[in-house]
This record gives C-alpha cells, sequence and structure tokens, in this order.
C-alpha cells in the first residue's frame, strides 16, 4: 500500500506540524518512519515579509499554493495552523481531521505582563486582533506592524527593534522555545482556531479522508467548527479584530466571543453555550454582536 504525500509550507513551525502529524499517522496505521512524505511547498505568505498579510491579500497567501498542489493531485493532503485557513474553503476541499487543541493563550514577550510594559511601549504585531486588544488595555502603547516566522520576530524584540510582541503559546512549544509569559485568556482572548493544527484533503479522495480520520480529535473539530461557523457569519477577515474561543465544558459546547473597533476603544462580547455539531448558535451569536455593535465596529465587518 503506497504512502500518503502531506503538503506544507516550509516555516519552521509549518515543518514541526507536519511532523507531528506524519508521526500521528504513521503511528495510527502502523506504518514505517517516512511512510508519509512531507512536501514543501512556498506560498506567497512566505514571500512577502515586509507588509502586513492584511493588505496583501489576507489568509489566502497561505493557503492557495496548497490548494492548487491539493487540486492537482500533487500531495494528498496539506496540514495547516487552522488561524490561517479561511472560513470558506473552496468547493472540492475539506477540512477532514484535526489534532488535540494545544495551548490556546498568547504569550508576551518583553515583559513579565502587559500592565509591566513600560510607558509608550513600541509592541510588534501585525494581528488587528492583538493590536485591537493592546490597544483597549494600553491606550499607550505603540503598536508596529511586524512580519515573519517565529524567530524573526523573536530576533527583532533581542535587538530592541519593538521592545515586546505577542506569539502564539502553541507554537513556541512546538518549537520547543521556552520564552515569555503566557497570558489569561480573561485578558487576551485568542483568535478563532488558534492552537489547532487542521488537515485537509479533497472531498472525494475517500482514502485520505479515511486516513486523517484516525487521527481527529472530535473534541476539538467540534470546537473549532463552532467558531469557524461564527467567524462565517460574521464575515470576518484579516481586517477584523475578532476573537473568539469554544471549549467543551460538562456535556456542552461554550463559545465565547468579542468584537473590537481598530483602535480598541469599543468593544462588544457575548457568549453561547449549545450541543456539539450545531451551527446555529454560533451564527445567532455573530448577528446578535453586529447588531448591537457600534459603528467603529459594524464598518469593520460590513455590516
Amino acid at each position: 500500500m503506497q504512502g500518503l504525500r502531506l503538503g506544507t509550507r516550509g516555516s519552521p513551525l509549518a515543518l514541526a506540524q507536519a511532523r507531528k502529524v506524519a508521526a500521528a499517522i504513521e503511528t495510527a496505521q502502523r506504518w514505517p518512519d517516512g511512510w508519509v512524505q512531507i512536501v514543501e511547498i512556498k506560498t506567497t505568505g512566505d514571500k512577502v515579509q515586509d507588509k502586513p498579510l492584511a493588505d496583501i491579500g489576507g489568509k489566502a497567501l497561505w493557503t492557495k499554493e496548497l490548494d492548487r498542489a491539493l487540486m492537482a493531485g500533487e500531495v494528498d493532503f496539506c496540514v495547516h495552523s487552522m488561524k490561517d485557513v479561511e472560513s470558506v474553503r473552496p468547493d472540492g476541499i475539506h477540512i477532514a481531521a484535526v489534532r488535540p487543541r494545544g495551548d490556546v493563550r498568547d504569550r508576551i514577550i518583553g515583559a513579565d505582563s502587559i500592565n509591566n510594559l513600560e510607558q509608550g511601549a513600541r509592541v510588534g504585531t501585525c494581528s488587528p486582533r492583538r493590536a485591537a486588544q493592546l490597544r483597549r488595555l494600553r491606550p499607550d502603547l505603540e503598536i508596529v506592524p511586524i512580519r515573519g516566522n517565529v524567530e524573526t520576530r523573536l530576533r527583532k524584540v533581542e535587538s530592541g527593534e519593538v521592545d515586546a510582541t505577542l506569539l502564539a503559546a502553541a507554537g513556541l512549544k512546538r518549537l520547543g522555545i521556552e520564552v515569555g509569559t503566557s497570558i489569561p485568556t480573561e485578558i487576551i482572548l485568542p483568535a478563532p482556531g488558534q492552537a489547532v493544527i487542521a488537515m485537509e484533503c479533497c472531498t472525494n479522495n475517500t482514502r485520505t479522508q479515511s486516513v486523517l480520520s484516525t487521527v481527529n480529535n472530535d473534541i476539538t473539530f467540534n470546537c473549532v467548527m463552532a467558531e469557524r461557523a461564527f467567524t462565517r457569519a460574521l464575515g470576518a477577515t484579516c481586517h477584523s479584530p475578532v476573537a473568539a474561543f469554544c471549549a467543551f465544558e460538562d456535556g456542552d459546547l461554550r463559545l465565547r466571543a468579542q468584537l473590537f473597533s481598530e483602535d480598541g476603544a469599543d468593544m462588544v462580547e457575548e457568549r453561547v453555550v449549545f450541543d456539539c455539531g450545531e451551527d446555529e448558535p454560533p451564527e445567532k451569536l455573530a448577528r446578535s454582536l453586529l447588531d448591537k455593535a457600534p459603528e467603529s465596529i459594524r464598518r469593520l465587518f460590513g455590516a
């Protein structure tokens, strides 16, 4: 029986995640090491490092080359960071499985906490969500756009180009980097899909779908699908400062979500409890938040 070809970006984090998925599949299928072949694919998001992602095409810059390779049959499935995958996917491609969710928190590097940043500190981030959250908590901070992989952003803090930055705790752990301080989700709510590794394949590829199902985590899948239903109903883009986190507690899904104005001055928040597999409650939550949001927020979502 032939192994599978796994398509991935070539960044250190993407490769670390791809190796984890390949090892999990080989273990589940009792295949020998290397039976899942990792195929590196260069994406536009990796090539263009001097501009904010939202200004040059959004999340599709991480996925479109991988989508093309998948549809062309050059790879059997692709591995993504779920938060980088658009909430509406091309026809013929679907999210087949996810791995167990990692630490959903952001970590601050350069200070022990947001409160302990010096007055007027320069914090590097290209995330509209993180920028709005930081400005809401500390309007005095100067938000500096920075891009690049994890190591590049850490070097910008070490060199003094910025005083601090925020990075996903799960990504740092997957790279084996112990740095920074985790921020409670009560202070900084994560991005939808944060800390989740996703696997996509063509909808008509039943063999690959069957293999991927053996490493799927059902609880994480249900939680992240609820978050994606929420963002889809919002019409959220890379320009949209939106945070959302769904957890499974006491037999229910519990989704908490926030929308921000760009400057963080305005914020709306709601929570909802519902059963696994339901899309309607997250969609209603999105509409409810937009209905009560001020104009500074509504215009960011085309409402």
